[in-house]
């Protein structure tokens, strides 16, 4: 019976296959509710995205991480990395997001 809920087949396609734009658009909403002096992980936005799928949400972070480097690129996210600021061009590895004029060093929430 637990399949019953589960979303259909087509409704699972659109969430686990967002637009940049709203991939763009749930980082950013995400960064600014949390405030310049805290950051988020990709995979925050990734699990809001997939619409609460448990399985889907890791084949989305991909793309929110290109997302979030092209913010970067046009100066609305920092992108982090041991709680500095990094290069958009640099970014690898465990990274974290939040809006720009954050403090370096900032502890993740």
């Amino acid at each position: 019976m637990a399949g019953a809920l589960a979303a259909p087949a087509y409704l699972r396609r659109i969430m686990t296959n967002p637009a940049p734009e709203a991939i763009a658009s749930e980082i950013l909403r995400q960064a600014t509710a949390r405030g310049a002096d805290k950051s988020i992980c990709p995979s925050e936005v990734a699990r809001a995205l997939a619409g609460g799928e448990e399985a889907a949400w890791r084949p989305l972070m991909g793309k929110v991480r290109q997302a979030a480097v092209a913010l970067a690129g046009a100066g609305q996210l920092e992108i982090l990395r041991k709680g500095k600021p990094v290069p958009a061009e640099a970014v690898r590895g465990v990274i974290r997001l939040r809006v720009p004029g954050g403090t370096a060093g900032e502890t993740a929430e």
